[in-house]
Formats: structure tokens, C-alpha cells, sequence
């Protein structure tokens, strides 16, 4: 499948968010039995729908993230961000605000009065702010360690109040967001096979019942794998149905059918019969 220019640029800021994510979730395992964590929440305050990045519920404060992973040079001028050198970007400071200022009002129409600090923190370690403020609310990745350090939760347990807030939020969420722009694709359209957890590479090689990546030596049981690709064809083709043929298909016809219908048959609720067998 073939992306263009702005399609590639689309994806390419998605991967680096998530990846940013992820090594927020790194930075602070240390502390996830001391409080919750919630992210990707896609809220809704009356008509106004809008984003939380990060939120960080500990027993003694309330922490609202917005977690950039921007990678290179960037200018702050006259209240606006930059990438150098010259393409104007969202002021993440104000994208913070107006999380801040809606996750307020929808909490307290839902009888929830608890304060949030607010922070924009950028976390990859190759970014570089020219005239950066001293802004109370910024932290850069110089700072990050000591930051979580600072707040890192003491040994206080999270009480019923920390869960009821997270209940709130976690059943506010919209689990289906309509994801604007997205390339037109269809299943003939799309490479075939299991890509490397590791690396992403599609040099996978089956060696009993484990994939093998030839590029990094990642080694990944063949039941997960195929259950990993079966969602992702569940999630990507909605309409279609879940047949150990068409999963077989979708992994690049590594294993055989049968071995396909085996991991089907555990993880999905059977559905027909005999040829007209698929899964739920």
C-alpha cells in the first residue's frame, strides 16, 4: 500500500506519540502499584469532544499530562512554537489548557470537584527548545527524572474517592473514536504476514510452535502471533468475518489452516458450521 507525502507524515507523528507514551510507562513503572494510571482518554464536555494524554491519579495529587515526543530543533516565539526552521506547529501549552479547562467542567457536572496539576512535558531526549520559557507547567527531558522523583506517590494507599474518579473517566471514555483522514485501504491492498513485535520487520520464520524474527532474533510463540494478527484483521475489516481461512491469508499462510483454526477455536466464540464456520 502506498502512502502519500502528507498520509506518511500523518503516521509517522502517530508512531512518535506512541512511542513517547510508551516511554512514559517505562519512566514510571517504578510507582504503578502506588497509584492509576489512564491514558488515551477521548472525552466529551456537552458538545466539545477533547483529548486527555496522561492522567496520573496518586493519593496525595491529581496529574494531567500532555506527553509530546517531538524530536529535533523548535523555537518558542511571541506565544508560538516552531519547528525549525520554519513550520509552525500547535502550541502544546495551549492544547494542555483547554484539556485542563474541559476535564474541570465535565468532572464537575458529574458531581467531582478534585484540582489537577497541569504539566507539558517533552520527553525525547533529542529535542532542543530555542528561547525556551520558564514556563511553571513545562518540563523538559533534562528535567523529567528529578520531576517524577519529586512527585513519585509515598506509600499512602489510593482510596475509594482516587477510584471513583477513575471509574468516571474510564466509562466516559469512547472506546470507538471516528479517525479523521484515514487512507482508503482494503484487504488486497495490504501486505500479508506477521511482523516482528521487536522491530516490525515481516522476516518471521516458524520454528515449531515459537516465530523466529531473522532480523533481531525475536522469538514469539505462534498462538500469539496469530491471535495478535487475528485482532488486528478483526479491528481493520469490521464487516469481514474471522475464518481460519482468511486468517491464514492475513498472516502471510505461515503454519498451516488447521493450526490457525486451533488458536481460532480458544480464543473465539465458533459461530456456523463446517465451511460456514467463523468466529465472534
Amino acid at each position: 500500500m502506498t502512502l502519500s507525502p502528507r498520509e506518511k507524515k500523518d503516521l509517522t507523528n502517530w508512531q512518535k506519540g506512541y512511542e513517547g507514551e510508551l516511554h512514559f510507562d517505562e519512566l514510571t513503572r517504578p510507582f504503578e502499584s502506588t497509584f492509576l494510571l489512564l491514558q488515551d482518554l477521548l472525552l466529551k464536555n456537552h458538545s466539545t469532544t477533547f483529548q486527555v494524554d496522561t492522567l496520573l491519579i496518586t493519593p496525595n495529587k491529581n496529574y494531567l499530562f500532555e506527553i509530546k515526543n517531538y524530536e529535533g530543533d523548535y523555537v518558542h516565539d511571541d506565544d508560538k512554537f516552531y519547528h525549525l526552521p520554519q513550520s509552525e506547529i500547535l502550541n502544546p501549552l495551549h492544547q494542555l489548557q483547554r484539556a485542563n479547562a474541559l476535564l474541570g467542567q465535565l468532572l464537575t457536572r458529574h458531581g467531582i470537584t478534585t484540582p489537577f496539576e497541569s504539566y507539558l512535558i517533552f520527553i525525547h531526549p533529542h529535542f532542543t527548545l530555542y528561547q525556551a520559557p520558564q514556563h511553571p507547567s513545562i518540563i523538559y527531558p533534562t528535567q523529567l527524572s528529578s520531576f517524577l522523583r519529586k512527585i513519585s506517590p509515598a506509600s499512602n494507599p489510593l482510596k475509594g474517592h482516587h477510584r471513583k474518579l477513575a471509574d468516571t473517566l474510564t466509562t466516559l471514555h469512547d472506546p470507538n473514536p471516528v479517525l479523521p483522514d484515514l487512507p482508503a485501504y482494503s484487504f488486497d491492498s495490504l501486505q500479508k504476514g506477521i511482523y516482528c513485535l521487536q522491530c516490525s520487520s515481516c522476516s518471521i520464520a516458524l520454528k515449531g510452535r515459537s516465530m523466529y524474527c531473522e532480523k533481531c532474533g525475536h522469538i514469539e510463540e505462534f498462538s500469539a502471533a496469530v491471535l495478535r494478527n487475528a485482532l488486528e484483521f478483526k479491528q481493520l475489516f469490521p464487516s469481514n468475518r474471522i475464518t481460519s481461512t482468511s486468517i491464514y491469508e492475513w498472516c502471510g499462510e505461515i503454519g498451516t489452516p488447521r493450526r490457525i483454526r486451533t488458536v481460532l477455536e480458544k480464543h473465539f466464540a465458533i459461530k456456523g458450521r463446517k465451511r460456514g464456520t467463523y468466529y465472534v
